[in-house]
């Protein structure tokens, strides 16, 4: 059974367009752990995501990032997932757009036609 501790973050811009990320985790099991992102990785909630998986990682656990549900990465978000990666988090996502940006620099990820959920229960 999963343990799902939502955290859905919403910060408005000047022009009053809402910039939402939700980062759910979903504790697979007591040694595994996944953060499932929705909508834009920037700046404002990379330190929070980052923060979050080290304390993850900290226990022991292995952690997975499913980006599937991003639509954007800038630049300090994909600062972010590139440590999260060195540091042994497994990034997976599905063909397009963000799994072009993130393997073009050097981030391995996951498809999810590649079996994302194998070892996963």
């Amino acid at each position: 059974m999963a343990c799902r501790m939502p955290f859905h973050l919403r910060v408005s811009s000047d022009e009053d367009d809402a910039v939402t990320l939700r980062i759910t985790l979903e504790e697979e099991s007591g040694s595994r752990a996944q953060f499932r992102l929705e909508g834009r990785l920037v700046a404002e909630w990379a330190a929070l995501l980052e923060r979050e998986c080290v304390d993850v990682l900290r226990s022991q656990r292995r952690v997975r990032l499913d980006v599937a549900d991003v639509n954007f990465v800038d630049r300090a978000g994909l600062e972010v997932i590139t440590r999260l990666s060195r540091a042994g988090v497994e990034i997976c996502c599905r063909a397009g757009p963000v799994a072009s940006v993130l393997e073009g620099e050097g981030v391995p990820v996951t498809r999810e036609a590649d079996g994302v959920d194998e070892g996963w229960p």
